[in-house]
């Protein structure tokens, strides 16, 4: 008995060492990781909380569905400051931006929604492009393979929802015209087939 007792103490505590190196062992965020990641973190949100209140004004199942794939990038982004130890940017209020340029973009997106459906595929589909041009650029900033995954899926899900919000669109007989990637990107976006984009 007190040898098995002894036996679970010592792998207890070669567990607890195997976790205190593996988090002594990453390499900390510099300063332009920290802030494109908690930038993302609240650009997210921005979108999940947009598409909640299109989808509450006109009861539009896109709204809906791709308001639940942004709070799972939200999650996404949430779980690796929260590997890094660094402090949630995000509000738990709907709505409610800390970054306040996002604020700003909010109050404004929220306010052409009410205008029509039209101009609320419109603000979503501006949303994704958006996200893309932005994580294009935060890209650039790093060399961790975590954060690549991560940007790498929720790129792949922001082109998914730009080309379901350009369907929408164009099924209601109008259009979008990019206003933050190039226009040829956007038509090589709208020339692949979506996909799955992994946990994201």
């Amino acid at each position: 008995m007190k040898k098995t007792i002894f036996v679970a103490f010592i792998t207890a505590i070669m567990l607890s060492n195997c976790s205190n190196d593996k988090n002594e062992n990453l390499v900390p965020l510099t300063e332009n990781e920290t802030n494109n990641l908690k930038f993302v973190r609240e650009e997210e949100k921005l979108a999940r909380d947009v598409y909640m209140y299109a989808y509450t004004k006109y009861q539009t199942a896109i709204f809906n569905d791709i308001s639940q794939s942004e709070q799972k990038h939200m999650d996404a982004v949430l779980k690796m400051l929260n590997k890094y130890g660094v402090t949630d940017s995000a509000s738990a209020q709907i709505g409610v931006f800390n970054n306040q340029e996002l604020q700003s973009l909010y109050n404004n997106l929220t306010i052409q929604v009410n205008i029509s459906l039209i101009d609320a595929l419109k603000v979503g589909a501006t949303i994704e492009d958006l996200d893309i041009n932005d994580i294009d650029d935060f890209i650039v900033n790093t060399s961790k393979q975590d954060l690549l995954k991560v940007y790498g899926n929720l790129t792949c899900g922001s082109k998914n929802h730009i080309r379901s919000f350009t369907g929408q669109l164009s099924a209601n007989s109008s259009a979008y015209t990019p206003q933050f990637i190039s226009l040829e990107e956007y038509n090589s976006i709208l020339s692949e087939t979506s996909g799955s984009c992994g946990n994201n």
